[in-house]
């Protein structure tokens, strides 16, 4: 009796409208979660002004949905992988598509900070969740550029958010911005619909005709054969995946590493992401130029997110994380300085391409670190742990900017978690990440009494793998 693993089953398939359905619509919730996150620092100054907050208070106004998203970050990633993750994203979405809408109609600071935390909930956890559904899935020799490539829908998010704001803002009040986000919860019973459940779960749950659906459409050629069984790599699968695993066989010191790198970029992310319009206001900007910068920011951190990826699936991912962080401690603290209003545009684009499309490139080697049973848990975790980082950062910055200190010296306080990311990511054990591992990991026995799938691929046959 031959055996495949459903942990790996997919790795050598070619990308075809499969892979295409489920990288638009994770690249499609990203844009709605990257607009969601991205319109309270778009109308953060219009906000100040209307409830008559300083920019302390603002500052603990938005990290109200980052309070929200830590939480979410955790929840959710292990509930996706417990529960099933179409219904997990689902639920997400339309937490921060309701919650959004409603911080729109807020009359004061805590309702507005009360709503903002929900929000937050859907918005941090729908991240891990989508990046174990692109990884899992994704054909291994495209992995981190089709991971790059759906977050960086995140940017497009940031991007229509600017847009938006400079369109409605001035004419509609900052309320118009807001109930926009509600939009997106029209699309959940089509993202029900559209997205496959993770192959380990429908393992787990013995769901054998939708197993054989979701390996049909991954690699055509697999047929109905005897003599095949479904296995898995992996004996946790039949038990989900407890957070203790993150530490188990010499992953202890590269997970707290990667929590590390989460915190000090998602630092960095969401300082930029909540002070840089305001920051550019102070220094003599209007609004509407102010809001450009943040358009810079965001198209900078697509180009980095694709190209960051294609970079990782060509030399070592560590490496080129190590590199980006280091040019975004360069990128960020030259912004504080005079220039040509040109060269300071570049710079913004460059600082979002190594900041938010580091992050992106982060979150992608997390997903490729972890196997795939613990995935969702894994990267939740490092994203939950991060959101504290996220959190500190508008009011740190938020203190600084109260200070009236120079603008140099704000930005040179987001620059500094870039070299303490950069350090972390150096000390990661790279030899234990699950795609170095799996490759010398023989597939494992069936599990008793739920593998009885009989399944074979006469290609794989051919190359000699089964």
């Amino acid at each position: 009796m031959r055996q495949v693993d459903v942990l790996t089953v997919g790795d050598d398939a070619r990308f075809n409208r499969f892979h295409a359905r489920i990288l638009f619509w994770c690249a499609l919730i990203i844009v709605f979660d990257g607009y969601d996150l991205a319109v309270a620092g778009i109308a953060l100054p219009s906000i100040m002004k209307s409830m008559g907050v300083d920019a302390t208070a603002a500052g603990v106004m938005v990290s109200s949905a980052l309070f929200g998203m830590m939480f979410g970050a955790i929840v959710m990633g292990m509930a996706a992988d417990r529960l099933g993750r179409p219904r997990t994203i689902a639920l997400c979405v339309a937490l921060f598509s309701i919650f959004t809408a409603a911080a729109g109609l807020s009359p004061d600071p805590v309702t507005f900070a009360a709503t903002r935390f929900l929000a937050g909930l859907g918005i941090g956890g729908v991240m891990p969740i989508v990046v174990a559904q692109m990884t899992e899935y994704a054909p291994k020799r495209l992995r981190s550029t089709l991971v790059t490539l759906m977050f960086s829908g995140y940017s497009v998010g940031g991007v229509v958010a600017a847009l938006l704001g400079k369109a409605l803002i001035e004419q509609y009040g900052w309320q118009s911005v807001f109930l926009a986000a509600g939009l997106p919860v029209l699309f959940v019973p089509l993202m029900l619909r559209g997205l496959p459940e993770s192959k380990a779960f429908l393992l787990r749950q013995g769901r054998l005709d939708t197993l054989r659906g979701v390996v049909r459409s991954l690699e055509p050629s697999y047929r109905v054969s005897g003599d095949m069984v479904f296995a898995s790599s992996n004996t946790t699968t039949a038990a989900g995946a407890p957070i203790r695993r993150l530490f188990d066989d010499g992953r202890g010191r590269s997970t707290v590493m990667l929590w590390v790198a989460f915190f000090m970029c998602l630092f960095m992310v969401y300082a930029l992401s909540s002070w840089l319009a305001k920051l550019m206001a102070g220094a003599g900007f209007t609004l509407g130029s102010a809001l450009n910068f943040v358009l810079a920011l965001n198209i900078g951190a697509m180009a980095g997110a694709i190209g960051g990826g294609w970079l990782a699936d060509r030399f070592q991912i560590r490496r080129v994380l190590i590199g980006m962080y280091l040019l975004a401690a360069v990128s960020i603290s030259l912004l504080g300085f005079k220039m040509p209003t040109p060269l300071l545009f570049f710079f913004v684009a460059l600082a979002g391409a190594s900041t938010i499309g580091t992050q992106i490139v982060t979150y992608a080697y997390a997903g490729q670190f972890y196997p795939a049973e613990m995935r969702g848990t894994g990267i939740g975790w490092a994203s939950g742990v991060g959101r504290s980082g996220a959190i500190l950062a508008p009011i740190v910055i938020g203190v600084l900017v109260a200070m009236s200190l120079p603008l140099h010296q704000n930005f040179l306080a987001m620059a500094v978690p870039a070299v303490i990311a950069a350090a972390a990511v150096s000390l990661i054990d790279h030899r234990r990440a699950a795609s170095m591992t799996a490759a010398a990991s023989p597939v494992a026995s069936a599990v008793p009494g739920v593998l009885e799938v009989a399944l074979a691929h006469d290609a794989a046959d051919r190359r000699g793998v089964l």
